[in-house]
């Protein structure tokens, strides 16, 4: 194993994030730049093999990239690339990875909770707590129910292996089924043809897509319709790949039996929103993934990525900048 020279890395990110500390681990292999302007990165763009895009915005992303004529791997701290994407890293021969798989347990089990908030009603037991009232009422088991896992990526196997162990039936829609087929966690593979046939089907429907120009809108007024009104909608994905309108036209109907969101098409989401008032709604601040160690374990990745980099390894995670995951 031949090791690669001194190499250097530059951090999009502001300079007082606790998290760059761990960078020191990669002592003297890497020289490491942060800054969150342009201006940080003047005089070093030349010599940048690496890009860490851990809180940068996707302006400064793109002047760094621009200035690098050397560089060779971009790594995004998150699994969404909606802020690292654009047409010059896309046609670039550069390697791009992300963060997929690190958060994937966290929202594995928010995807459980959700659908045990509902299934025992447990915004009515606060309710009934807080106003002192005693009213007993039947809750549903979960329990031979169908989960829909719409975009069958590192998020939705582990929204499969929680659920699967609650004896309920799972479904999964993923453009290319063939590698998928004999999935333990699987009841059905669904193509996207499909999608209408799948969600009809389901009593929660999980959406774990990454956002792209198939996915925006992918979840409308035709997936609504097609609903049971005893359904729920648990977005773990990105806003816009469901129709905002379409989604509060059936809340408010109701046509469906609520929805559980930690994503929105606008973040944070407006005060006044709709969401905000609604019983049959539950949400969350972009936050089912952050746990006390996230940011940790996001930078922890990129340092073995970094030594698997330095090695001349296969580095994990790589994207598919065309189809954007």
């Amino acid at each position: 194993m031949v090791l690669m020279k001194k190499i250097t890395v530059l951090v999009l990110s502001a300079p007082e994030d606790p998290q760059l500390s761990l960078l020191s681990e990669l002592g003297e292999t890497c020289d490491v730049v942060v800054g969150d302007s342009i201006e940080s990165f003047e005089n070093v763009t030349a010599d940048g093999d690496v890009i860490l895009q851990w809180s940068g915005s996707l302006s400064l992303l793109q002047e760094v990239f621009s200035m690098c004529s050397r560089v060779r791997w971009v790594h995004s701290r998150s699994v969404g690339l909606e802020r690292t994407l654009f047409p010059g890293l896309i046609s670039s021969e550069v390697l791009l990875t992300n963060g997929r798989g690190v958060f994937s347990a966290s929202l594995g089990e928010f995807a459980l909770a959700a659908i045990l908030y509902f299934a025992k009603d447990l915004r009515r037991m606060i309710r009934n707590q807080m106003a002192g009232v005693w009213e007993p009422f039947d809750i549903t088991p979960v329990s031979g129910q169908t989960v829909g896992i719409v975009g069958y990526g590192d998020i939705g196997r582990a929204v499969a292996a929680r659920v699967r162990p609650m004896d309920m039936n799972v479904l999964a829609l993923k453009r290319h089924t063939a590698s998928s087929q004999s999935d333990p966690l699987i009841d059905t593979m669904f193509s996207p043809d499909r999608k209408i046939e799948m969600i009809s089907r389901c009593d929660y429907i999980v959406v774990a897509t990454p956002l792209n120009a198939e996915t925006r809108g992918l979840i409308g007024h035709a997936e609504f319709a097609a609903m049971k009104s005893t359904a729920v909608v648990i977005n773990l994905g990105r806003g816009p790949v469901i129709d905002e309108d379409a989604m509060l036209k059936a809340l408010t109907a109701p046509t469906i039996k609520g929805a559980v969101l930690d994503v929105f098409d606008e973040e944070p989401l407006p005060s006044g929103h709709p969401f905000y008032r609604l019983e049959n709604v539950l949400l969350s601040p972009h936050c089912a993934d952050h746990t006390p160690d996230w940011l940790d374990n996001a930078m922890h990745f990129f340092l073995e990525q970094c030594r698997r980099f330095r090695r001349g390894e296969t580095l994990l995670n790589i994207v598919d900048k065309r189809l954007g995951y």
